[in-house]
């Protein structure tokens, strides 16, 4: 979810099928290149930030929760744009 928001920041007029999308995109390159390892990206995994952003092994069930983060993400902005134009959600 936080990725589906730090690019609904960036990308304003982006529809939210469109955020999640790219979201899950993300997520699942990052995932998947958990699979790859060479020294230099293992040593930059060895760090906090590293493993915090690159992650330190694969988990095929980490998919299936990106996928609901997201879906969940998108939902939640839809709900919130289909308010503000309705003129129920003000800020």
């Amino acid at each position: 979810m936080m990725v589906f928001w730090l690019l609904a920041l960036g990308w304003r007029r982006a529809a939210s099928l469109k955020l999640a999308c790219s979201t899950i995109a993300i997520a699942f390159a990052v995932e998947f290149s958990q699979l790859y390892h060479a020294g230099w990206i293992d040593a930059i995994r060895a760090t906090r930030i590293g493993a915090l952003a690159l992650g330190s092994g694969f988990l095929r069930s980490d998919l299936i929760c990106y996928l609901v983060g997201a879906a969940l993400a998108a939902a939640i902005d839809a709900l919130i744009t289909m308010r503000s134009r309705s003129g129920e959600y003000t800020h």
